[in-house]
């Protein structure tokens, strides 16, 4: 049985609810590796998997409602490529329930561990290698998102894009942050996940520009959407 199609005020609380889960399950995963090995690798592999594995959930549990972003580069892209059937409403909407979600994500899963809610990062990553990595992380992001439209198999998001995720958080040197909402929230959590306030600004800007390349990319690979949409005309028929 197919859902009737969401309000706007309904698909922005299932933004919210869907970054918050995974910010809380990107820090909580980080604040247990902490605690229970002194080991970069092991501690990295358990955010990798646990981080895959809640986004993949939340995808399946929530496109339906509102697509599943739970990320501003994927809704700028999204907006772009399909700027005719949606508004910027819809946009800044979603963009404000993705970063409130992140920042309550990050603020609970710091409350669940026990932690003083609140504490900023001191984890610098402002350094240019670790911005050439954002931007590589997001726009592969972003290549996935709209390969998957084009070829007409958004179903596969759950399983493409969380395994990108937890491919990326490993190839990248960045750590493949790839979402300026989770970068804010992140800033709020002083452990193995966390951003300082002062590195934020630079990878959203990394961000933005590996979402760029992204979409260059889809289109050089794929096409407009136009040209994607339109079928190719029938050659006429010779009468005489």
């Amino acid at each position: 049985m197919r859902m009737s199609p969401a309000s706007l005020p309904r698909r922005a609380t299932a933004e919210f609810t869907g970054t918050a889960a995974l910010v809380a399950v990107i820090v909580g995963s980080g604040i247990r590796a902490d605690s229970l090995s002194q080991d970069v690798g092991v501690r990295l592999l358990a955010n990798a998997a646990a981080s895959a594995l809640g986004l993949g959930l939340l995808i399946a549990l929530l496109a339906p409602l509102s697509g599943a972003h739970f990320n501003p580069v994927v809704t700028l892209s999204e907006w772009w490529a399909r700027r005719r059937e949606r508004g910027g409403r819809e946009v800044l909407a979603y963009v404000a329930a993705q970063v409130s979600g992140a920042v309550a994500g990050a603020l609970l899963a710091e409350a669940m561990f026990g932690r003083a809610p609140g504490s900023w990062s001191t984890e610098p990553r402002a350094a240019l290698h670790l911005l050439l990595g954002e931007a590589v992380a997001t726009a592969g992001l972003v290549l996935v998102v709209q390969g998957l439209r084009h070829i007409g198999r958004p179903q596969l998001a759950p399983v493409a894009v969380a395994g990108y995720i937890g491919a990326a958080i490993w190839f990248t040197s960045s750590g493949s942050f790839a979402n300026p909402a989770a970068t804010v929230g992140r800033s709020l959590t002083d452990s193995f996940t966390g951003i300082a306030p002062a590195s934020v600004p630079a990878y959203a800007a990394a961000q933005l520009l590996g979402m760029l390349l992204g979409m260059g990319l889809a289109g050089v690979l794929y096409g407009t959407e136009r040209a994607a949409a339109e079928p190719k005309a029938a050659p006429a028929r010779r009468t005489g």
